[in-house]
């Protein structure tokens, strides 16, 4: 058995018993129950493969999956709860757009584009790696309206119309690539795609492009990708 049939065994064995007993227990017959006249023997000899009606499987296994499966469940339980746009009474289209993709978006796969003035009347727009800003910034001030979310120098792009700053950064999710015939491109670093952002062109494998029609912004386009790697 390799590597990956031997985890897909744990993983069986681990979702249909609540405890490793419950496993040994399950592989023990009544003919075993009848000659070793021991329940603990028994179960003992399954765990060192000497008995059993199935696959073999080590207790660290089981538990350390079981374990595994757990924090996982927790984890996606407390993400649920702790979503900033739960309970919003959202009115603009750029918000909702944000809010249906909120819980799913904890590995980049969505790129939001905006293009406004800031606070000092400059026009400046950039490309926000939305999984990233929400691992560093509490999105409650923009969900609640108190502020609007604006693409910052440490953006994935960033580029103030006034001034002529541009800036670049690659983010946990994203490398930029910026000196190219293209245009500027983005490799999502799960599956290595290209997102293409060039509005006259398609963004490219497992990616869309959605304008947001919103009063918030003079122009917001929201990026989703579909990695199709597996994990």
């Amino acid at each position: 058995m390799d590597q990956e049939e031997r985890l897909t065994a744990v993983d069986n064995v681990v979702t249909q018993f609540n405890t490793y007993e419950d496993f040994l227990d399950s592989q023990i017959t009544s003919v075993d129950l009848y000659y070793l006249e021991d329940e603990g023997l028994a179960r003992q000899l399954v765990e060192l493969g000497y008995r059993g009606t199935g696959e073999v499987v080590k207790r660290e296994d089981f538990e350390a999956r079981k374990a595994a499966i757990e924090t996982a469940r927790l984890a996606e339980r407390t993400q649920k709860k702790t979503l900033t746009s739960a309970g919003k009474d959202l009115q603009d289209n750029f918000l909702k757009a944000l809010a249906v993709r909120e819980e799913d978006n904890h590995n980049g796969k969505t790129v939001i584009f905006i293009r406004d003035k800031n606070s000092h009347g400059q026009e400046v727009s950039g490309y926000i790696d939305y999984a990233h800003r929400l691992k560093i910034e509490d999105f409650e001030v923009y969900f609640s309206g108190k502020r609007r979310l604006l693409p910052k120098p440490t953006d994935m792009s960033f580029y103030n119309w006034d001034s002529h700053i541009a800036v670049w950064n690659s983010t946990p999710n994203y490398q930029v690539i910026a000196d190219n015939l293209e245009g500027l491109l983005f490799k999502y670093k799960r599956d290595r795609k290209i997102l293409n952002v060039d509005p006259k062109v398609p963004p490219g494998d497992n990616s869309t492009r959605i304008p947001i029609q919103t009063d918030l912004y003079i122009q917001a386009v929201i990026f989703d990708h579909i990695s199709r790697r597996k994990t």
